[in-house]
């Protein structure tokens, strides 16, 4: 596994969480995603010193490469709700510890929606948020924003608005922070990646905006909606409206950038096929 990309998904992180790597082997992961806690919302369970024991040993014993975090869905950082604002900050917080402790690589989250405070104060408050997230952390788990598809008001839907935000906050916190792109979301935010050409002009613009040393983890989720619908759907890899030649291109510049695939496609049993198939475009 060494000399290839790493392919997985997002497996649940129900107690014991210490189980989460024999889970993954059991899915055919060769990394894996998970909740560290319930994701729509409530109290985390502790990490205890004979979890952390437990976990890293299962990563070793079922031949886990790496593992990511993703943050509960209610984070939004552009909430004129101070409750939720600053919820939202301790939790990201918490999480990026958490993951420190059970020695995750990546920690990504969706940053929420301005509806209420629009635009211009929505993304000063993003910054803000984050801000004091990442202060003074010196964790080794590594943060990540992960774009979304852009409803609404939906912070983080394109490139530019990913790339601000990073801007500014390594402007004010001298943390480098990385980029989880999902292919669902980006296709439906209107990045186009259906075949060869267009998934190279897509990564070449993301190059130009970011960086491409800045992209660190792919969600690999075919679409249910069509290109620039700016609707959260996914489908299960060629069953969507990007389909089999897309994701061969995505695999093939996945490989060539050294960057790992997760799915989290339908919890319906051909999820598990969805590995299969990646794997095999990948080989």
């Amino acid at each position: 596994m060494l000399n290839k990309i790493l392919i997985g998904a997002h497996i649940s992180g129900r107690v014991p969480l210490s189980e989460a790597p024999q889970r993954a082997k059991e899915a055919g992961c060769e990394c894996f995603q998970f909740f560290s806690r319930p994701p729509q919302g409530g109290k985390a369970m502790p990490i205890t010193a004979v979890t952390i024991k437990n976990f890293k040993a299962g990563m070793k014993k079922y031949r886990q490469g790496e593992c990511y975090i993703h943050t509960p869905y209610f984070i939004n950082l552009a909430s004129a709700n101070n409750r939720i604002f600053y919820g939202s900050i301790n939790v990201i917080r918490e999480e990026l510890e958490r993951g420190s402790l059970l020695g995750v690589k990546y920690l990504m989250t969706h940053l929420g929606s301005a509806k209420d405070l629009g635009e211009k104060e929505g993304f000063k408050k993003v910054i803000k948020g984050l801000g004091e997230v990442l202060k003074d952390y010196q964790g080794k788990t590594k943060f990540l924003i992960e774009m979304s598809a852009g409803a609404g008001l939906i912070i983080g839907d394109t490139f530019e608005e990913v790339a601000y935000i990073i801007n500014k906050l390594y402007a004010i916190s001298h943390k480098p922070i990385g980029v989880c792109f999902d292919t669902a979301h980006a296709f439906a935010s209107g990045y186009d990646l259906r075949d060869e050409k267009t998934v190279k002009e897509t990564f070449k613009k993301f190059d130009r905006v970011l960086g491409l040393k800045n992209l660190k983890l792919i969600h690999a989720n075919d679409s249910k909606v069509d290109l620039g619908s700016h609707k959260d759907r996914h489908d299960h890899i060629g069953e969507g409206k990007i389909g089999m030649k897309g994701f061969q291109a995505i695999v093939n510049f996945a490989k060539k950038q050294k960057i790992n695939l997760v799915i989290e496609t339908p919890k319906d049993g051909k999820d598990l096929e969805d590995i299969k198939i990646l794997k095999k475009l990948r080989n």
